[in-house]
């Protein structure tokens, strides 16, 4: 085992990942290629520069990434260190600023004693050290081909066509029914009809809707193999009635009938805590979705658990090549972390670099592993990522739907997202204060 560590790529991950090693003893080769070389999306030359808002999302225990945010407080994030010292107001959200970020976790990287940082990009993965691959989602195309040459067929995904996903007990049932198209196996789809007033609203209000923009680094050829819902509609106001919205072969059980359309939602994830809108992917704003798909009357009150989105996401097929602390099954000198993985998000993405350094800390230096539980927030992503949905992996935020639920009820889902928080902060605790890697 060696005592040396290379980590490949200083966004959100790869810096987070260096800082839990780094401070641990443990050497670590940093490799940036900025300045040297840009993505699309990056501007500056620093550590972690955020390329899109300056929000890490709310900061409440109410709300899952809330929850994510204080574990990772709890265990010495860098990450939240420096957002903490560059915070800006943002009533319950934790806002930087952008600048002061950055520059904060790289005048502290650069300055450790345990840290050599190299300027350069990174086209092989090297060979002898234990190495984290945390190059992004915008990896260069030399080591994108590279870890490539890593994945099966098929297991390295250049596009995503994201559908959205909504919160299970969000969804209206009153308005809605579970059967499966002409009553085949077993009642596995929660449907939600419309009536002939209800759609032709809907299907109005879609081709009107306002789309996100094309980014520099996006490919507009995704949508030649993946059509997104408001495009049909505009080929007319029936064509989803003959795609994903077809009736047909769906009995209402309240009216003995076919409805005039119907939405289909599809289980997401192992617990059926999260259900997709089956032929929903999109490319409209994210407010657009939330304003457009509410018109489904099982939907009004839907909470999205993730907003559709087509863009250029470069991410692995993460259950079928990647164990619960990130490690390349294949190969576990070899470990992945930030959004190549399939988290979505900056702290998600900065979460998945913390849980691999604490556990290739822990391995280097002979203690037994942590193993975060599914009752922890940053337990339960990295089990999603390696094995916790069905169907086609598709990335995911940190959400109370892939949480070990309570085992038993509370009152108010406010309420019950309090206490499972309570809970979770309790086992870090535990676990800190338990193994040894958080000992020294």
């Amino acid at each position: 085992m060696t005592d040396r560590i290379t980590v490949l790529g200083a966004g959100l991950a790869g810096s987070e990942c260096a800082w839990q090693l780094a401070k641990r003893g443990i050497k670590v080769k940093l490799v940036e290629m900025r300045p040297g070389k840009f993505t699309p999306a990056h501007k500056t030359g620093s550590f972690a520069e955020l390329v899109c808002s300056n929000s890490l999302r709310s900061d409440e225990l109410t709300n899952a990434v809330g929850l994510l945010k204080a574990e990772m407080r709890k265990m010495d994030s860098i990450i939240m260190e420096a957002a903490e010292a560059t915070k800006v107001a943002a009533g319950g959200a934790l806002a930087v600023d952008r600048e002061g970020f950055s520059r904060y976790i790289t005048e502290k990287l650069t300055s450790h004693p345990n840290i050599e940082v190299v300027n350069a990009e990174a086209t092989e993965i090297p060979e002898g050290d234990e190495v984290i691959v945390a190059t992004g989602p915008l990896s260069s195309d030399a080591i994108a081909d590279r870890i490539a040459e890593l994945c099966p067929d098929s297991d390295l995904h250049f596009y995503d066509a994201v559908a959205p996903i909504v919160a299970v007990d969000s969804i209206d049932m009153d308005s809605a029914f579970r059967a499966s198209r002409y009553d085949k196996g077993t009642a596995d789809y929660i449907n939600c009809p419309m009536a002939k007033e209800e759609y032709l609203e809907f299907v109005k209000e879609l081709v009107s809707a306002r789309e996100a923009p094309v980014h520099g680094f996006d490919d507009a050829n995704v949508f030649e193999g993946c059509m997104p819902v408001e495009v049909m509609a505009r080929r007319g106001v029936d064509t989803l009635r003959y795609g994903p919205l077809k009736p047909v072969g769906l009995i209402d059980p309240r009216t003995g009938v076919e409805n005039y359309a119907v939405v289909q939602l599809r289980q997401d994830n192992a617990e059926g805590t999260l259900y997709n809108m089956v032929g929903f992917q999109t490319h409209l704003t994210w407010g657009e979705q939330k304003r457009v798909f509410t018109m489904i009357p099982a939907l009004k009150n839907a909470e999205f658990v993730r907003y559709g989105v087509m863009h250029r996401n470069t991410y692995l097929n993460s259950p079928t090549l990647l164990d619960r602390y990130y490690r390349l099954k294949s190969d576990t000198r070899i470990s992945f972390a930030g959004q190549m993985t399939g988290v979505e998000g900056y702290v998600e993405s900065a979460a998945s670099g913390m849980l691999v350094g604490i556990e290739t800390a822990a391995r280097i230096l002979g203690f037994e592993p942590v193993d975060f539980p599914r009752e922890t927030a940053i337990g339960a992503l990295s089990l999603y990522i390696s094995g916790g949905s069905i169907g086609e992996f598709q990335p995911m935020n940190i959400n109370f739907g892939i949480i070990a639920p309570l085992e038993y009820r509370v009152k108010g889902k406010r309420n019950k997202n309090a206490v499972i928080s309570e809970r979770s902060l309790k086992i870090i605790d535990g676990l800190m204060a338990e193994k040894e890697v958080f000992k020294v």
